[in-house]
C-alpha cells in the first residue's frame, strides 16, 4: 500500500488543530491517509510560512495532499508545485487580497478543490471564483462565512469525496 499524507495549513489567526482541521483529519484517517498539521502560530509573514511548510514536508514520501484555510490555502498553493502535491483542497483561500495580489501563487498541476462562503467578510468569494476559473479548479460556494464552521459536515463530505476521487481512473 502506498504511503499517503494529508498536511494541513491553518489560517493567520488559527491553530494547527482547530475545529475544521480536527474534523477533516478524522475524515482523512478514515480513508487511510496519514495526517499532520503545521504550526504557524507566531509566524505572520506568508513567505516564512511557505518556508516552514516546505521544510516540514521535505522528508515525506508518497502521495501528498495539501489542505489550507485562508492564508493557509495561500501557503499550501505556493508550496504545491515544489512538493509535487497530488491534490489541493483549499478553504476560503486568501488569493488576490489587496496589497498581496502578487503573492497569489500558481498551483501544482493536480486536482484542486476550493470551498468558499457566500458570506465571507474577510476574503471576497469572487476571489475564489477567479482562481477556480484561471486554474480549472472545482469550486463549492456554501452558505457560510469565512470560518465555514456552519457547513463543516458538508465540507467533510466534500473532502472525503476529494480524497476518494484521487484514486479514480482519469477521464480522457
Amino acid at each position: 500500500m502506498a504511503i499517503r499524507h494529508v498536511v494541513f495549513s491553518h489560517g493567520l489567526d488559527g491553530g494547527p488543530w482547530g475545529t475544521k482541521i480536527s474534523a477533516m483529519a478524522e475524515v482523512a484517517k478514515s480513508e487511510g491517509w496519514n495526517v499532520d498539521s503545521v504550526d504557524y502560530r507566531g509566524v505572520r509573514e506568508p513567505r516564512d510560512r511557505v518556508t516552514r511548510l516546505l521544510s516540514f514536508c521535505r522528508d515525506l514520501r508518497g502521495d501528498l495532499v495539501l489542505v489550507g484555510s485562508s492564508m493557509g490555502a495561500y501557503v499550501a498553493t505556493s508550496a504545491s508545485a515544489l512538493l509535487h502535491a497530488r491534490g489541493l483542497f483549499l478553504m476560503a483561500p486568501a488569493f488576490y487580497v489587496p496589497g498581496m495580489e502578487q503573492l497569489t501563487a500558481r498551483p501544482a498541476p493536480c486536482p484542486k478543490t476550493l470551498v468558499h462562503g457566500w458570506k465571507d467578510e474577510v476574503v471576497p468569494v469572487e476571489n475564489s471564483m477567479r482562481f477556480a476559473r484561471e486554474h480549472e479548479a472545482t469550486l463549492h460556494i456554501l452558505n457560510s462565512d469565512h470560518r465555514l464552521h456552519s457547513e463543516l459536515p458538508l465540507i467533510n463530505y466534500l473532502f472525503e469525496y476529494f480524497l476518494v476521487a484521487l484514486d479514480l481512473p482519469k477521464r480522457r
